[in-house]
C-alpha cells in the first residue's frame, strides 16, 4: 500500500492539494486534509460541481456535518458506489479514504496520447508560469492596504492600467548581400531598404524603439503590432510563392521585381485613366455644371484653370463668355458703388438701395444661368449632329472606295474589248503558265514540306516531353518544399519539446536519483511477477489436489460398493462373515465422519482467518479514536444548542 499511497499523494499534489512532506501515507491524512483533497479533485473533474464546495472545514459542528453531506452527495453524483456519508470525512478510516481517493484520482482528466505528443512551445510555458504566479498570488489572503506587509503591497497592488494603443515604429534589420552591406528599415509608412550611406542618420538621429512612441505605455502594443504585421506578411509571401511563384519558374528576386513593375504599371494606368479628360465629342456637350463637378473632383476651380489645358473652340468661347459676364457684373457693381454718396444719405436709403442692387444682381444671375443652360442644350444638340454627320461621312467614303474599285475593273475590261480574241489567247497562255508554275511550286513545296513536317513533329514531341519533364520536376519541387516545411515544423516542435523538457528537468529536485526510481520500479515489477507465478502455481496445485481428491473419493465409493456386495453375499452363509460386514459398515461410517470433520475443520479455519482480517480491518478503522471524536463533537453540539437556546430565551 505504500506505493499506492505515494501515487495518490503525488496526484493530489498535482491537483493543488497542500500535502506536507511529512505525510507519506493515507493513514496520516487529517479530516481537513481529506476535505481539501476531495474538493480539489472535484473542482478538477467537474468545475461546476466543485466550485460551490468549500475546501476547508468550518469551526461549527453543524456546518461541518453539512459540508460532509454535500461532499458525499457530490461523490455519489460522480458515480461512487461505495458507502459514503459525513462520517467518511469527519470520522474517517484508512480503507474507505483510500478507495475514495483512488476513485477520484481515476476520474481526473487525462491528456490524450496525441496531446502528449504535441510539444508545448514558449507560449505554453509562459502560460504555465503565469498560471503558477496567479495561483500563488490567489493563495495569499486579501488584506486591507493598511494591514499589508511589503510582500503583499507588491503582489496585491493593482498598479496603473493602460489601453492597447499602437504607433508605427522604424525597426532596422541587417541584410547580408554579397559585396554590399545594407540596413533594411521597415517603418509602416516607408518602403525600401536603407543603404549604409544613411548610417550617420541611423546612429545619430534615429531614436530607439522605446523612445519612438509618444507615450511609453504604447511601446509593448507597438511592438506586438509590428511583429504581427511582419509575421502575417511573411506567411502571405510564403503562401503566394508556394501557389504562384513556383508556377512562374522564376527566382524569388525576379518574381518580386516583376510583380512590383506590374503593380506600378497598373497604378499608372489607373491614375492616367482617372486623370484623362473626356474626348472632344463627349466633352463638347457637357454642361457647365458637369464641367464644374469634373474640375472640383481634381481639386480645380469651377471656372477652369491649368488642369484642362486643351479644349475645343466652343469650350474656349464658353470660357471667354462666362468669364466676361462676371467681369461686366463686377464693373457695374463698382460703378454703382462709386455712384453712391458717402455721407449725405441715411442708413435706410442705403439698405434699400443695397436690396435693389441685390435683387438686380440675382436677376442677372438667373439670366446667366438660363443662358448657360440654353448654351449647354445647343452644345449637346450640335455634338449629336456632328456624330451623325461623321458616321454618314465614313459610310459614304466606304461606298466611294467600293465604287472606285468596280469602276477600275470595268474600265480595264472595256479597254480589252476591241482585241478580244488576242487578249483571250494571251489570257489563256497566262493561265496555263500560271498553272504550270503552280504545279512546279507545289512539287517543290512537297519536297520542302516533308522534312519540315518531320522536324515540326520532332520539335513538338520534344516540347511535350520537356513540358512533361518540367511538370514532373515542378511537382517534385513542390513535394520537396512540402517536406522541407514539414521538416521545419517538426524540428520546431521537437526543439520546443526539448526546451520544455529541459525546463521541467531544471525545475525537478536535484536530490532525486532516477536510478533509484528505476530500480524501485523494476523491483515492484519483479515482485508482481513472482506473486503472479506463485498464485498460478498455487491454483494449479489446488486444481490437481482437487482432481486427486475427486478420484480417490470415487475410487473409495466404488471399492466400498464392490466389497459390500461381495461380503453381503457371503454374510448370508457364514456367521463370521456377517460380523466382518458389520465391521466394514462401521469402518465406512467412521471414515465418512472423519472426512466430514476434516472439512468442517478447514471451514472453521477459513472463518477464523476471515474474522482475524475483519478484526484487523476494524482495528484500522480507529473505532476508539472515532468514538472519542464523536463524544467530543456531541459535547460541542450540546454546547452550541445550549448557547442557541440561551440566545432564544434572551430574545
Amino acid at each position: 500500500m505504500e506505493e499506492v499511497d505515494k501515487i495518490l499523494i503525488h496526484s493530489l499534489r498535482q491537483t493543488g492539494t497542500d500535502v506536507g512532506e511529512d505525510v507519506q501515507s493515507v493513514k496520516r491524512f487529517s479530516s481537513e486534509l481529506i476535505v481539501e483533497a476531495v474538493v480539489k479533485c472535484l473542482r478538477v473533474i467537474d468545475p461546476a460541481l466543485g466550485s460551490s464546495l468549500s475546501h476547508s472545514l468550518p469551526p461549527g459542528m453543524s456546518a461541518r456535518f453539512r459540508v460532509g453531506m454535500s461532499l458525499a452527495q457530490a461523490c455519489q453524483d460522480l458515480g461512487y458506489k461505495g458507502e459514503i456519508g459525513y462520517q467518511t470525512f469527519l470520522y474517517s478510516n484508512e480503507p474507505e479514504i483510500r478507495s475514495l481517493l483512488m476513485f477520484l484520482v481515476e476520474k481526473l482528466p487525462r491528456e490524450s496520447a496525441e496531446a502528449l505528443d504535441q510539444p508545448a512551445g514558449k507560449s505554453v510555458l509562459l502560460q504555465k508560469l503565469i498560471a503558477a504566479q496567479i495561483k500563488a498570488q490567489l493563495a495569499l489572503p486579501w488584506l486591507p492596504p493598511s494591514c499589508r506587509l511589503p510582500l503583499l503591497c507588491k503582489t496585491q497592488n493593482p498598479g496603473p492600467s493602460h489601453s492597447f494603443h499602437s504607433q508605427p515604429l522604424s525597426v532596422l534589420h541587417c541584410l547580408k548581400v554579397p559585396g554590399k552591406k545594407q540596413l533594411k528599415g521597415k517603418p509602416q509608412n516607408t518602403q525600401g531598404p536603407l543603404i549604409c550611406n544613411d548610417i550617420k542618420y541611423i546612429l545619430e538621429f534615429l531614436p530607439p524603439v522605446t523612445a519612438q512612441p509618444s507615450q511609453h505605455a504604447s511601446v509593448p502594443a507597438s511592438l506586438f503590432e509590428l511583429h504581427a504585421g511582419e509575421l502575417s506578411a511573411a506567411q502571405e509571401w510564403e503562401n503566394e510563392w508556394n501557389s504562384q511563384g513556383l508556377l512562374s519558374r522564376l527566382p524569388p528576386e525576379e518574381y518580386r521585381s516583376r510583380k512590383r513593375s506590374r503593380l506600378q504599371k497598373r497604378i499608372e494606368e489607373q491614375l492616367r485613366t482617372a486623370a484623362q479628360p473626356h474626348s472632344d465629342s463627349l466633352g463638347a456637350h457637357k454642361s457647365g455644371s458637369d464641367l464644374t463637378e469634373l474640375l472640383q473632383s481634381f481639386g480645380g476651380s469651377s471656372l477652369g484653370g491649368d488642369i484642362l489645358a486643351k479644349g475645343t473652340r466652343f469650350t474656349h468661347t464658353e470660357k471667354f463668355t462666362f468669364t466676361q459676364e462676371p467681369a461686366k457684373a463686377s464693373q457695374q457693381m463698382a460703378a454703382a458703388a462709386s455712384s453712391l454718396p458717402s455721407s449725405h444719405q441715411s442708413e435706410e436709403e442705403l439698405q434699400a438701395r443695397q436690396q435693389e442692387e441685390l435683387a438686380s444682381l440675382q436677376q442677372q444671375l438667373q439670366q446667366l444661368s438660363l443662358s448657360q443652360e440654353e448654351v449647354g442644350g445647343d452644345m449637346r444638340q450640335l455634338t449629336v449632329s456632328i456624330l451623325q454627320v461623321s458616321d454618314e461621312l465614313k459610310q459614304k467614303e466606304l461606298s466611294k472606295a467600293e465604287k472606285e474599285d468596280s469602276v477600275r475593273v470595268k474600265k480595264q475590261t472595256i479597254d480589252l474589248m476591241p482585241d478580244a480574241e488576242n487578249n483571250l489567247a494571251k489570257l489563256q497562255g497566262l493561265v496555263e503558265g500560271s498553272a504550270k508554275r503552280v504545279v512546279n511550286l507545289a512539287a517543290q513545296w512537297e519536297k520542302r514540306r516533308a522534312p519540315l513536317i518531320d522536324e515540326h513533329r520532332r520539335l513538338k514531341e520534344l516540347c511535350s516531353n520537356q513540358e512533361i519533364e518540367s511538370s514532373r520536376k515542378l511537382s517534385e519541387i513542390k513535394e520537396l518544399h512540402n517536406k522541407i516545411r514539414q521538416s521545419a515544423e517538426e524540428s520546431k516542435k521537437k526543439e520546443a519539446l526539448y526546451k520544455q523538457l529541459i525546463t521541467e528537468f531544471e525545475n525537478l529536485p536535484k536530490d532525486v536519483s532516477r536510478s533509484a526510481y528505476t530500480a524501485r520500479i523494476l523491483e515492484i515489477v519483479g515482485n508482481i511477477r513472482k506473486q503472479k507465478e506463485e498464485i498460478t502455481k498455487i491454483l494449479s496445485d489446488t486444481k490437481e489436489l482437487q482432481k486427486e481428491i475427486n478420484n480417490l473419493t470415487g475410487k473409495l465409493d466404488r471399492t466400498f460398493a464392490v466389497t459390500d456386495e461381495l461380503v453381503f453375499k457371503d454374510a448370508k452363509k457364514d456367521e463370521s462373515v456377517r460380523k466382518s460386514y458389520k465391521y466394514l459398515a462401521a469402518l465406512h461410517e467412521n471414515c465418512t465422519q472423519l472426512i466430514q470433520t476434516i472439512e468442517d475443520t478447514g471451514t472453521i479455519m477459513r472463518e477464523i482467518r476471515d474474522l482475524e482480517e475483519q478484526i484487523e480491518t476494524e482495528n484500522g478503522k480507529k473505532t476508539v479514536s472515532n468514538l472519542e471524536k464523536i463524544l467530543e463533537d456531541y459535547k460541542a453540539i450540546r454546547q452550541e444548542n445550549s448557547a442557541l437556546a440561551a440566545k432564544i430565551r434572551e430574545a
